[in-house]
């Protein structure tokens, strides 16, 4: 006599296999949220999870935030100043030959800091990953600009003998943007404008997770 058995579908033997896709898949899922820092795929791991994912912050990673606020106009320094610009000639008296101009003058000059130009190496994180030291590139000014709509002649005297000269007014204006800018330089645009910067940097780096902060 022969005897048979029955033996049903193997759900034990599919349950594990189910269960160990399901852990294999969190894992893999796990370490792509972890590497997704930046791009395409912290957004998609942003939309996945439906909160902001906390990544511990590389020193490349942190360079490549600051890069991208560019360069930082932060501080513009205005003024309205009166120049003269002459030639004299040594035939006296001066007043029948010599050319003078008087310039009511305003400009802009703006200054800041290049964050471009930061480098891994200005970038030191401590070893518990809590504290950040940045070095920032020099504050340098970008640009010493004269306003055309505000800046007029007020006088220009031309001696009689000899005719007026067609460069004395644009040597003039030249000087006052030298002069503008010097004076900005005295006033101290370039410490604002780094102590405007080292506030912006700060203020990221804490947004990204740093309890100790040092920008200098």
């Amino acid at each position: 006599m022969t005897t048979q058995y029955y033996s049903g579908p193997d759900y034990g033997g599919r349950f594990l296999a189910y269960l160990l896709a399901l852990v294999l898949g969190a894992v893999a899922f796990a370490g792509f949220v972890r590497c997704a820092s930046t791009g395409k795929a912290e957004r998609i791991a942003t939309f996945v999870t439906g909160r902001a994912i906390r990544i511990e912050p590389t020193a490349a990673n942190v360079v490549e935030k600051i890069q991208h606020m560019a360069r930082m106009d932060s501080v513009v320094y205005s003024l309205d100043t009166v120049v003269e610009g002459g030639r004299p000639t040594m035939i006296p008296p001066d007043a029948p030959t010599g050319d003078r101009v008087l310039l009511l003058v305003h400009g802009d000059s703006v200054a800041g800091i290049d964050l471009g130009q930061t480098k891994p190496q200005d970038v030191r994180i401590d070893a518990g990953g809590r504290g950040i030291h940045v070095t920032l590139p020099a504050a340098q000014i970008f640009s010493t600009t004269l306003d055309d709509r505000r800046t007029h002649v007020i006088v220009r005297t031309t001696g009689q003998i000899l005719p007026a000269d067609q460069a004395l007014e644009p040597e003039t204006r030249a000087r006052a943007q030298d002069q503008l800018q010097q004076s900005a330089q005295a006033d101290g645009i370039l410490d604002a404008a780094r102590k405007n910067a080292r506030t912006t940097v700060a203020a990221l780096l804490t947004s990204l997770g740093f309890e100790q902060v040092d920008v200098n």
